[in-house]
C-alpha cells in the first residue's frame, strides 16, 4: 500500500466523527429522505434542489440550522454545482460523501420521446451527476481523506419491463451504472468509493399519487412497494463501507431477481 493510500485510509472519518454530506435532489423523495436520515445521525448536510420554496421548507423542517445548508438551483448548471461546493467548504470545510439523488423519470414509447425529453433526462440524470461528482472528487483530493459517492440509478435499467416503456430514460440510467463501475476503478487507489443504488417501485412523486400505490403493489414480489427509507438504508451502507466499490445495488423487493 502506498503512502498516499495509507494516509487517505487513516484520515477517513470514523463512525463517531460527524460527516459532511452533499445530497442533490434533496427537496423531495429519496434525496429528502437521505438528507433527513443523515441529519438525524448528526451529520452536516448540504441540500441541493431545483425548487427554492420546497427546499427552504425541507431545510427549515430539519431544525438543525448549524448543521445544514440549502442551495437552490438546477444541478445540470455548473454554476449551481460550483455554488454548492463553495457553500460546503465555507460552512463545513470539507465534503466526505456525495449522494447524487437528483433525477427525473420520463416513461413513454420509444418513438414518442421528444428531443426536449432527451435533453432533460441527460441534463438532470447524467450531466448533473457528472458535474457534481467531479466537484466532489476535487474536494476529496484536496482533503486527502478519500471519500464516497453514491449514485441513484433505477432497477428498470437492470431489468426492463414490457409494461413500463422507458427505453430512453433507462438508457441514461444505464450510463449512470457504467460510470459508477468505471469511476470506482479509476478512484479506488485514492480510497474514494463509488457505488449506486437501483431503486424499484418506491413511494415518491416519480411514481404518481398515493391513490395508485395499491395497484402498483400487486406487481411486486413482496406484495408491497418500497418506502424512501428502504433506499436510505442502502445509501448509508454504501457510503460507509470502505471496502465496497463499483456496486450497483438493487433496492427493489426482488423485482430484478427474475420473472414471477
Amino acid at each position: 500500500m502506498s503512502d498516499t493510500q495509507t494516509s487517505a485510509r487513516s484520515k477517513r472519518p470514523s463512525l463517531s466523527e460527524p460527516l459532511t454530506v452533499v445530497v442533490t435532489g434533496a427537496s423531495s423523495g429519496i434525496g429528502r429522505a437521505v438528507a433527513e436520515a443523515y441529519v438525524r445521525r448528526g451529520a452536516r448536510v448540504v441540500l441541493v434542489g431545483r425548487d427554492e420554496t420546497k427546499l427552504r421548507s425541507v431545510v427549515e423542517g430539519l431544525d438543525a440550522s448549524e448543521r445544514t445548508a440549502g442551495v437552490a438551483g438546477d444541478i445540470a448548471d455548473v454554476r449551481t454545482v460550483d455554488r454548492t461546493f463553495e457553500v460546503t467548504r465555507e460552512r463545513f470545510q470539507r465534503v466526505d460523501v456525495l449522494v447524487n439523488s437528483a433525477g427525473i423519470f420520463v416513461g413513454k414509447p420509444f418513438c414518442d420521446y421528444e428531443p426536449a425529453d432527451l435533453d432533460l433526462l441527460v441534463g438532470t440524470n447524467l450531466r448533473g451527476l457528472v458535474l457534481a461528482s467531479q466537484a466532489a472528487v476535487r474536494d476529496f483530493r484536496r482533503g486527502g481523506r478519500g471519500g464516497a459517492i453514491v449514485n441513484v440509478s433505477a432497477a428498470l435499467a437492470l431489468q426492463p419491463f414490457a409494461s413500463i416503456p422507458a427505453s430512453v430514460a433507462m438508457a441514461v440510467k444505464s450510463a449512470v451504472n457504467g460510470l459508477t463501475q468505471s469511476l470506482a476503478l479509476e478512484l479506488a487507489p485514492e480510497q474514494i468509493t463509488v457505488n449506486a443504488v437501483a431503486p424499484g417501485t418506491i413511494k415518491t412523486p416519480l411514481i404518481g399519487p398515493p391513490a395508485g400505490y395499491e395497484a402498483l403493489a400487486g406487481g411486486q414480489p413482496m406484495g408491497h412497494i418500497g418506502e424512501p427509507e428502504d433506499v436510505v438504508d442502502a445509501v448509508i451502507y454504501l457510503a460507509s463501507a470502505r471496502f465496497v466499490t463499483g456496486v450497483v445495488l438493487p433496492v427493489d423487493g426482488g423485482m430484478t431477481t427474475g420473472h414471477w
